[in-house]
């Protein structure tokens, strides 16, 4: 049994409610406990992330949010960067499950959060699983 932290940006709150129904039914299902914490956006998750890994308390991670497509340029930078921290994280080793939505509209952002349509919170979860997994194999050899 293995410890995950869902790692939540929670702005929008039915879109957010769908991920963690979804990532927590995954990880109950494979028989792993899990917390879930919140941060004011997807920017602060890699560094939430990273600080919670520090503490060796954690097995994995599956981080959850929802960003939507504005006027501006600010759903690029939030997009991107967020996804390039997770990932840096996850070169270092961080077994993590990426559920951060990255959509045009709510509509889009409905059918991907829900977990009986394209569960992206329960994908997340599987992934972080996986990753941990795969860790414990090289682990072992």
């Amino acid at each position: 049994m293995a410890h995950f932290l869902i790692v939540e940006a929670r702005f929008y709150d039915q879109f957010n409610d769908w991920l963690i129904e979804g990532a927590t039914a995954a990880l109950e299902a494979a028989g792993h406990i899990h917390e879930t914490i919140t941060v004011p956006g997807a920017l602060e998750i890699p560094g939430a992330v990273a600080m919670a890994a520090e503490t060796g308390r954690y097995d994995g991670f599956v981080a959850i949010g929802v960003v939507i497509r504005g006027e501006t340029y600010h759903f690029e930078i939030v997009a991107g960067e967020s996804a390039r921290g997770l990932m840096a994280l996850t070169m270092d080793g961080l077994a993590i499950g990426n559920g951060i939505l990255t959509v045009e509209n709510d509509a889009q952002a409905e059918v991907r959060a829900r977990p009986d349509k394209k569960d992206k919170g329960g994908e997340a979860a599987q992934a972080a699983i996986a990753l941990h997994d795969l860790g414990q194999r090289f682990a072992s050899r």
